[in-house]
């Protein structure tokens, strides 16, 4: 990164090992700048497109009857699932005690936060006004899905938000106790909760982190798990399956892996923390990758061969409609994306490279928004009443709002990384101090006794 702006305010005792993760806190570039002013135009423009939304309604949309859903819930089941990116991931990785992961949890765990807004935002869009949301507290009954899906995600934010900050309460301390301006000092001293890294401190904190570690993961799978109820508890065709809970949380970690490996390349290229992201990490994720593109195949295969094989007419419609008609383009794009294209790159070690898994990241990044977009539309389009075969042409409003959904979140991904460090310091520090020699010890206690003793 350019050096063009240095922060004055900043103590010039800074440890050399600290000095990479805190640069992009210390520095901003030239190149910072025109992102964020590139950024800002895109937000606006989606802002606007959405005033014109609520002002004029829903009809300027390419919504109608009977496609009432389109580009907002597909934004919104697809968000959802790219928050697993950070408690789920980080979350097993912690308990099943894997070393590599200390240079990349905090990346992931600030991807879960921030994407669960977007999702929010975007059922509040589809909505047409947002008054209409607080509908499901006065008039939502328990029997309903919807109001299961407030709940679960509410409780979702909340866990993840916590499980994001409290392993950052050390390096917040940190930074207050680096910064000189008064004001940066006050803002992390109170954020800091009077943190002074005493050993009671200390023993609390990990405990906390592990009792979390522990909550979020089923709760970040039945938030997934009751998103695919808002289909399956209905009898419209293609969307009436028992398969649909399983299915969507394995799309849903599936996404959410290639959403964090895109964030760790552009962390890597852009602040130069090539020491910390490493060659290995990238390699990791991309066999975890590897296997949720075989799961996720799997599951759609299921799918679709119940579907075929049961003949039910109104299902067989919606099926045809996607292999042969209309939407056949998306459906087969979405499984070169999804399934061909990351089996080709990750299941050869020469392809499994940075570039290479960021490649097939992107990929199934465009894929499984795809598979949200193939799983919503082909059905209203045919619904299982007699009524008329719909269209759906979204309009620049959808394509608007939805760019500048993915601009905010950027952005937010950003500025996080402007205040905060974005690979935890004191997770690192512990790996080098500590982790090595619970890890020896570890591998020890796998050995039968004559090889154990010749590693002591």
């Amino acid at each position: 990164m350019d050096k063009d702006t240095l922060d004055e305010h900043f103590v010039d005792e800074v440890a050399h090992e600290d000095a990479p993760i805190l640069k992009p806190i210390l520095y901003t570039s030239k190149r910072f700048y025109t992102v964020v002013f590139i950024l800002v135009v895109i937000i606006l423009i989606g802002v606007l497109a959405w005033i014109f939304q609520l002002r004029k309604g829903l009809g300027i949309t390419g919504l109608n009857q009977p496609i009432f859903w389109g580009f907002y819930i597909t934004n919104f089941v697809f968000f959802i699932g790219i928050s697993h990116a950070g408690t789920l991931i980080s979350a097993i990785l912690r308990l099943a005690r894997a070393e590599w992961r200390r240079a990349i949890t905090r990346s992931a765990e600030v991807i879960t936060v921030l994407v669960l807004f977007f999702g929010v935002f975007n059922i509040i869009t589809d909505l047409g006004q947002p008054g209409r949301m607080f509908k499901v507290f006065t008039d939502g009954k328990l029997s309903s899905p919807l109001l299961w899906d407030v709940l679960s995600i509410s409780l979702y934010l909340a866990a993840s938000a916590i499980y994001l900050y409290l392993p950052l309460i050390p390096d917040i301390a940190l930074m207050r106790d680096k910064f000189k301006s008064k004001t940066k000092r006050l803002f992390y001293r109170i954020l800091a909760l009077n943190w002074k890294g005493t050993e009671k401190q200390w023993a609390i904190l990990e405990k906390a982190i592990s009792i979390m570690a522990v909550v979020v993961i089923p709760v970040a799978v039945s938030v997934h798990t009751v998103v695919s109820y808002v289909f399956a508890m209905t009898i419209q065709p293609m969307w009436h399956s028992t398969i649909f809970g399983p299915y969507f949380v394995t799309g849903a970690i599936f996404s959410g892996i290639a959403a964090l490996i895109i964030a760790m390349y552009f962390i890597r290229r852009s602040y130069h923390l090539e020491d910390y992201l490493k060659p290995i990490h990238f390699n990791n994720l991309g066999l975890l990758l590897l296997v949720m593109s075989l799961l996720w195949f799997y599951f759609t295969f299921t799918e679709n061969l119940t579907a075929f094989y049961g003949a039910e007419p109104a299902h067989l419609t919606v099926f045809w409609s996607k292999f042969i008609g209309g939407y056949a383009p998306y459906f087969w794009t979405m499984v070169g994306s999804c399934f061909v294209i990351p089996l080709v790159i990750l299941s050869n070690r020469r392809t499994r490279t940075v570039t290479g898994t960021t490649i097939a990241s992107v990929s199934v990044i465009i894929g499984m928004w795809l598979e949200r977009f193939t799983i919503v539309l082909p059905t209203l389009i045919n619904p299982r009443l007699p009524y008329e075969k719909g269209m759906y042409h979204p309009t620049w409003i959808e394509f608007a709002v939805t760019a500048g959904c993915f601009a905010t979140f950027i952005l937010l991904y950003v500025l996080f990384t402007k205040f905060f460090p974005i690979v935890s310091i004191w997770e690192v520090k512990e790996g080098k101090e500590i982790g090595v020699k619970e890890t020896e010890e570890r591998i020890k206690s796998y050995l039968p006794g004559k090889e154990k003793e010749n590693l002591k």
